[in-house]
């Protein structure tokens, strides 16, 4: 005797049409009896050609970043960029305001802050909301109104230590 496998969808359209069919009508409004409706479940034979499950290495999938790279493997940036943008901040600055900031494209390379507060390319700091850190950066145009959030590269994420998919607030001075 062979069991049969439904699916939940299966199942729910089932119970759906069942639940017409108690109400005394097909959802058409009419209050027209409803037909007696035979369902047939078959399940497929052994020839049946079906999907071939992917081994777990090949997909990439095996772990969480098991297939793919690490954060430290895209971040190119030198010791002795580290150390120019962990240096202490210009003797004069000007806040240029507040904002929001999402991780950039880890592909593109260097410690820089791509916001809609500037116009033009230009060297500036960025300071954590919660004043735990500060980091000079490149500040570079989005484009993008003021008020419409920024994107931090990769390499000031790991600099700073705030994780990746962390949404962070930033405070930027030009220099």
């Amino acid at each position: 005797m062979e069991i049969a496998r439904i699916t939940v969808g299966s199942l729910l359209a089932l119970l759906v049409l069942g639940g017409c069919a108690q109400l005394g009508g097909t959802g058409s409004g009419r209050g027209a009896p409803a037909e007696a409706v035979d369902v047939a479940v078959l399940a497929p034979e052994d020839e049946t050609t079906r999907p071939q499950a992917r081994p777990a290495a090949a997909s990439g999938v095996a772990g969480l970043g098991a297939g793919g790279l690490r954060p430290d493997a895209l971040d190119q940036t030198t010791a002795e960029e580290r150390r120019v943008a962990l240096a202490p901040p210009a003797a004069r600055t000007e806040l240029l305001g507040e904002t929001l900031a999402a991780l950039g494209s880890p592909g593109e390379g260097g410690i820089w802050l791509r916001t809609g507060l500037v116009t033009r390319v230009q060297q500036g700091r960025v300071e954590l909301q919660q004043g735990t850190g500060s980091l000079r950066v490149e500040l570079r145009p989005s484009g993008a109104p003021a008020g419409a959030g920024s994107q931090l590269s990769l390499a000031a994420f790991t600099t700073l230590g705030v994780p990746l998919t962390q949404l962070v607030g930033l405070r930027v001075y030009a220099e």
